[in-house]
């Protein structure tokens, strides 16, 4: 069920998506007088058209994208036929070249402006909450396993990253630190201070989808949350352990650590009860249980915005994920990050949640928005990108491509997706089965 839930999100996200990117290119091309010939949301088979005026809409069966055929433009269709007449004054060929940059850069236009909107949108309605990275400077880290193969030590401070303060624990491992050139963490360890270089390739790991919990977390100063029924310690809700036995102890896990050396033993404890610190005697279990749950003392910080704060803010977030990707996506030709870190329709679905939550289908929709912006605008034939590389040479040369050229750079870019869908379907498979 969860499953269903996530494709069906992402089957309505891709609709909308799909829709309004190529409803940029419709309109923009009716405004400029050209004919628009159909406007399908999915690819054949056809499910179901209809024509109102010159267009033909329709949705097709394979819901994974969309096209919009312009009367005399070169494209997917491959209408031959058509490109053989004499260019007619309604055709895209007839139009002069500003024109058609305009069309073609209007479909990576709305979704550039829907992506913005939806993150406007939900840092006004939702805020940011987040840990304060007080935690991790001041309290230092738990290093889970992965953090322990980069030189991270449980208790390790974390004071900058990449030689800046930060003010958030997620700036630690933040596609903008881990993608920074000769990335590293500040560390104060045992009262000395160093620089702790970020392994080229880092940002690999990200891909685990247990990262947050082998990586590390801040070390937490702790209090009494529960009694189990029938308890018969001398504690209550909210009291805190400052010392077992010869060990003082501030964080849980130093508590963890102490608390097995007492294991079927009886020890002092020092509690603090509001403010008043007194000493009592508890039996540790042979499990080196005490009988009590004990839970963090962190407290999330959340910042709140006005519409007029929420614009700025929503904006940066909106081009601060395509300017990542773009790093991303360069540092995999230098071999900084694993081709295999990019993901097809079966690793999209797992950015959705598993229940249903408006907040965060909006969240993700909004990121897709912004991606699809960005890769729809390389300059790979038979992408939006490769129309205006090729228009941006017309104009600034003066010389037009023959349609011959342009046919044939199509076919070259079709290829080059469709080797690409086959990567990432085939990323995504081995994901599956873990190899």
């Amino acid at each position: 069920m969860e499953t269903i839930v996530q494709v069906a999100q992402l089957l309505l996200a891709l609709s909308l998506l799909v829709g309004i990117h190529e409803g940029g290119h419709m309109l923009t091309a009716k405004m400029f007088g050209m004919k628009v010939e159909k406007f399908f949301i999915g690819f054949p088979p056809t499910l179901f058209s209809f024509k109102k005026g010159e267009t033909e809409y329709g949705l097709g069966a394979i819901p994974l994208g969309g096209f919009v055929k312009i009367s005399g433009m070169i494209d997917e269709s491959m209408d031959k036929e058509q490109m053989a007449q004499p260019p007619q004054p309604w055709e895209f060929r007839s139009k002069p070249a500003w024109q058609r940059l305009i069309v073609m850069l209007g479909g990576i236009i709305v979704n550039v402006i829907a992506g913005v909107i939806a993150f406007i949108i939900l840092t006004y309605n939702l805020g940011e909450t987040y840990l304060p990275a007080k935690y991790t400077k001041e309290g230092g880290i738990i290093a889970g396993e992965i953090a322990q193969e980069v030189g991270l030590k449980t208790g390790d401070k974390i004071l900058k990253v990449n030689g800046e303060d930060y003010d958030r624990v997620s700036d630690i491992w933040s596609g903008a630190t881990l993608l920074g050139s000769d990335a590293s963490w500040t560390v104060e360890r045992d009262g000395k201070v160093f620089d702790l270089p970020i392994p080229q390739g880092f940002i690999n790991e990200l891909n685990d989808e247990d990262f947050e919990l082998n990586f590390i977390y801040p070390r937490y100063e702790f209090a009494i949350t529960e009694l189990p029924e029938g308890s018969m310690v001398n504690l209550q809700k909210g009291d805190k352990i400052k010392k077992v036995g010869d060990y003082t102890v501030k964080y849980y896990d130093e508590f963890q650590s102490v608390i097995g050396q007492y294991a079927g033993q009886e020890v002092p404890f020092l509690i603090d009860r509001g403010g008043v610190e007194f000493e009592d005697i508890y039996n540790v279990k042979p499990d080196s249980t005490v009988g009590f749950y004990a839970g963090s003392l962190i407290e999330p910080a959340k910042d709140s915005y006005t519409i007029g704060e929420a614009i700025p803010r929503g904006t940066s977030k909106a081009f601060s994920a395509v300017i990542l990707n773009a790093k991303a996506l360069g540092k995999m030709f230098t071999g900084d990050v694993n081709p295999r870190s990019l993901s097809g329709p079966i690793g999209i679905v797992n950015m959705f949640p598993k229940t249903w939550d408006w907040n965060q289908f909006w969240y993700t929709t909004g990121f897709i928005s912004m991606i699809l912006a960005f890769m729809n605008l390389l300059p790979i034939p038979a992408l939006d990108g490769g129309h205006v590389m090729f228009l941006l040479y017309e104009m600034i040369s003066g010389n037009t491509p023959s349609d011959k050229f342009l046919e044939g750079a199509q076919k070259v870019g079709m290829v080059i997706l469709l080797a690409l869908m086959v990567f990432v379907f085939g990323n995504d498979i081995l994901k599956i089965f873990n190899i």
